[in-house]
């Protein structure tokens, strides 16, 4: 069966309209994706990738379910995005040895010490300079949020009410991990604060952000994943404890 059949649910007409309603919604979700990926991946072939998605939700949405065609569509463009992405293999050879190295050095780290390092012991045990443990915790993101379906940064949104995001359910655990994620926050290094707050919380693209902090979109990249980074290790530190 064609995934892509149009729906008999809809008509021609208002099958268009709603796959022209929601390109915005599109370019939303390329955007978020972006961050977690390197720049060489080029932003047209990424939505190229999610039209696919779009154009296929368009055409097995059933108005009749009660449920928001945003919210239906969200997850199939993002699927078909990843879908695409995973058929790549757009980290180089050297990157992946990093990704490995920085890697063992953590778990290393992690057992002579008893807790997750930071970016700035990392630097110093790979006898490298931050910016490149920078853009190496950046190519690992990239990696994860391939391979699983939810990057480091989509748990993020949803937890700081992203409103792209599919509702959580209000639960007693999900209020917790929040308590714990804004005390995190406020723990890090005042540039870092300042990145996460007005990307997650403002909506600011990267390049709106470094057009405030004075300095090139590809190094709130890197601030952005060193700030991921810390926020990933004190949560999972917090679920260990608790």
């Amino acid at each position: 069966m064609n995934a892509y059949s149009p729906s008999p649910l809809l008509s021609e007409q208002d099958r268009e309209q709603l796959i022209l309603e929601h390109v915005p919604l599109l370019h939303h979700i390329v955007g978020r994706m972006a961050v977690d990926l390197p720049a060489r991946i080029d932003r047209d072939d990424l939505v190229g990738y999610g039209m696919l998605g779009l154009i296929g939700a368009a055409d097995g949405f059933d108005p009749g379910r009660g449920l928001q065609f945003s919210t239906f569509a969200y997850p199939r463009i993002r699927g078909a995005i990843l879908d695409e992405l995973r058929k790549q293999d757009f980290l180089p050879r050297g990157r992946r040895e990093k990704v490995r190295e920085l890697d063992k050095i953590v778990r290393s780290l992690e057992q002579s010490t008893g807790e997750a390092p930071s970016p700035e012991l990392i630097a110093h045990s790979m006898d490298t300079t931050l910016e490149e443990v920078d853009e190496i915790l950046l190519s690992a993101r990239a990696s994860s949020i391939v391979s699983l379906d939810d990057g480091p940064s989509e748990g993020l949104s949803q937890l700081l009410g992203d409103p792209s995001c599919a509702d959580p359910v209000e639960s007693a655990e999900w209020l917790e991990m929040k308590e714990l994620l804004v005390d995190a926050i406020d723990e890090l290094p005042e540039t870092e604060k300042t990145v996460i707050t007005l990307y997650y919380a403002e909506g600011l693209l990267l390049r709106e952000i470094g057009q405030l902090l004075e300095v090139t979109e590809s190094r709130v990249s890197q601030i952005h994943s060193r700030a991921l980074y810390r926020l990933n290790q004190r949560l999972s530190s917090s679920a260990d404890i608790g």
